[in-house]
């Protein structure tokens, strides 16, 4: 990384600002895939050099222990470990890198792994909801962790691990003054929608930053101003970045996009078409990964083979032997692979490889 790049967040006096200041700015947050070995063991080398990649990409955050980094994890030995070895590597940036960390499960639970993610050096929580608490739980559970770190609500879809959560809930949601942001991944226009418009009802629009999670429009959410009408009032509210499983890979397009996502929001017209044609080509992309043909099932799979194309990955390897790539999923990544190169950044993956796995 060099002084000047603009895909790396500038290091001069000046522009040392807060971690909560450059969150609510808009960056470009990939959430971060476990790397194993073939007996499923952590592969400690080659998940530091994913951390190395995604840093100076000009990933401006990491999301550690979530969904894409395999939620088996926080049954297992390995959250710590994975939570320290990224906040270390992340160190080496010479940055400020926003670290969060997931954290699942009952009230206990995800206050205990707050806690976790405090003594590492985390900044924020990714905070997944919980299919056994009703959403009076939910806001105490949010409440509770508020008090460790400061949270990101999370409306994760339904396929993967999600629920359904009313407009009223994400109002609440908003109003702890603990919550500086939401993951809006539901897929889903009118639950997107429930969401802003909770926010704007909490009278928080202006404090809590959205961050797309929707992979079937990750373009068109960047660009796009909302005008939400809540007793009579007009309130514009948009989506400043991205936190989602699509930014695991080809990670410098990304931070490219979201650059251009923001000249687009600015009023730049040709920016706005140029992403507008884009945002179908990444969908199309992102179905090959995510497995959309078959309910998401080979989704994790996906991911670790798009990074085991580029070198960053030895294999497909997860935590769980039956997860892997559907049929017919292998042939549409070839499709997609060939199809769309201006997504891709192998070239830059290809030059720094050998110094991120070093």
């Amino acid at each position: 990384m060099t002084k000047g790049d603009p895909h790396v967040l500038s290091t001069a006096p000046e522009a040392q600002t807060s971690v909560r200041h450059l969150f609510r700015r808009g960056l470009v947050i990939p959430a971060h895939p476990l790397a194993l070995t073939e007996d499923r063991k952590l592969d400690e080398r080659r998940q530091r050099a994913l951390t190395r990649y995604y840093v100076e990409a000009g990933a401006g955050g990491l999301a550690v222990g979530v969904h894409t980094t395999q939620f088996a994890i926080h049954g297992t030995g390995l959250l710590a470990p994975v939570l320290e070895l990224a906040a270390r590597t992340a160190g080496e940036a010479g940055r400020e890198v926003v670290l969060v960390a997931g954290a699942t499960g009952p009230t206990a639970q995800a206050v205990a792994e707050a806690e976790l993610a405090r003594s590492l050096g985390y900044h924020m929580v990714l905070l997944s909801p919980h299919r056994d608490l009703d959403e009076d739980a939910l806001i105490d559970r949010a409440r509770a962790v508020g008090e460790v770190l400061p949270v990101i609500g999370f409306y994760l879809q339904p396929a993967v691990g999600g629920r359904t959560l009313s407009r009223d809930f994400w109002t609440r949601l908003a109003a702890i003054e603990s919550v500086v942001g939401i993951k809006v991944a539901p897929f889903d226009r009118y639950r997107t929608l429930d969401v802003l418009h909770g926010v704007v009802r909490a009278g928080r629009a202006g404090d809590v930053a959205l961050y797309t999670g929707n992979d079937d429009h990750i373009l068109a959410d960047l660009i796009t101003t909302h005008r939400v009408v809540v007793d009579g009032r007009e309130v514009d509210i948009e989506f400043v970045g991205g936190l989602l499983g699509q930014w695991a890979v080809w990670v410098r397009r990304a931070v490219d996009l979201l650059e251009e996502a923001k000249l687009a929001r600015a009023g730049d017209d040709a920016a706005v078409r140029r992403l507008l044609t884009l945002d179908g080509h990444l969908t199309d992309a992102n179905a090959a990964i995510f497995d959309t043909a078959n309910g998401f099932h080979g989704c994790i799979p996906g991911i670790h083979e798009v990074l085991r194309r580029q070198g960053l990955l030895a294999g497909r390897w997860c935590l769980d032997p039956a997860e892997e790539l559907s049929p017919g999923q292998l042939q549409e990544l070839d499709r997609v692979w060939a199809a769309y190169p201006w997504l891709r950044d192998d070239d830059f993956v290809a030059a720094g490889l050998d110094r991120w796995l070093s």
